[in-house]
């Protein structure tokens, strides 16, 4: 995996990979917070730059996207299809969510589809 800097810009609900050494966004986890039923993480697409595709960077983003959650003390629950292969594979990293918070998700997703 090439060197990548990972930038959390929470106001844009954005977990960016920087390429090494620069500011050039090279891919990035959208995302949005959920209040209700309990405070959570909820990605919804995670995209890589086509020029550095095949190099980790979409798994970086979903791992440091867990570990931001598990440092606030609060779920994932993922909508974006990418994320929740990762948790499938990576289950000591990636706490399941529970049916409820995922079915929250998506409909705050539908009442609020305005960005995404």
């Amino acid at each position: 995996m090439s060197d990548i800097e990972i930038r959390d810009d929470r106001p844009a609900g954005m977990l960016e990979a920087l390429g090494s050494g620069s500011d050039e966004v090279v891919g990035h986890i959208q995302y949005f917070v959920l209040e209700s039923p309990e405070r959570a993480l909820v990605p919804v697409h995670t995209i890589v730059d086509p020029a550095h595709e095949g190099q980790g960077i979409a798994g970086s983003l979903a791992r440091e996207l867990y570990g931001i959650a598990a440092r606030e003390g609060v779920s994932v629950a993922p909508l974006c299809p990418y994320v929740v292969k990762w948790a499938e594979r990576h289950p000591e990293e990636a706490p399941a969510a529970t049916p409820d918070l995922l079915r929250a998700a998506k409909q705050w997703l539908t009442a609020h589809p305005e960005g995404f």
